[in-house]
């Protein structure tokens, strides 16, 4: 991050999203850039949001969520309530991601399982064929 305002163009290349993506997270009122005219620049806070906005999302966290979190920070208790919200956030997300783990463990071996059943039986239909 940088103490310097990026621009949308600068914003988009720093953090691989679209400059739609941008705009809809400002309509959401997650990012406040500066206005200059037509020109939007995006100052530190800004740049320091969007790295928590799109962690956030790739840990499955609900915009409302984040939005959430986000408006802890200035509460002025040093940052104790957003992160402890924050934290029981993220052991409630961790559970649900293992229990979707476990499940799709499950889901994996059940479908090697069939894919190893109709292996096998391809093979006896082909070595069938191939004795007639």
């Amino acid at each position: 991050m940088t103490d310097t305002p990026l621009t949308i163009r600068e914003m988009c290349e720093s953090f691989d999203v679209t400059p739609r993506t941008l705009r809809f997270y400002e309509s959401k009122e997650l990012l406040a850039p500066i206005r200059d005219g037509q020109k939007r620049l995006f100052t530190r806070r800004d740049q320091a949001r969007l790295k928590l906005i799109l962690q956030g999302k790739r840990f499955g966290f609900s915009l409302e969520e984040i939005r959430q979190l986000l408006e802890l920070y200035s509460m002025g208790d040093q940052q104790r309530t957003q992160l402890k919200r924050t934290y029981a956030l993220g052991l409630e997300r961790l559970n649900a991601m293992i229990a979707q783990r476990d499940e799709l463990t499950v889901a994996i071996g059940e479908l090697q399982a069939q894919l190893d059943w109709g292996a096998r039986k391809i093979a006896d239909l082909e070595h069938a064929a191939a004795a007639e």
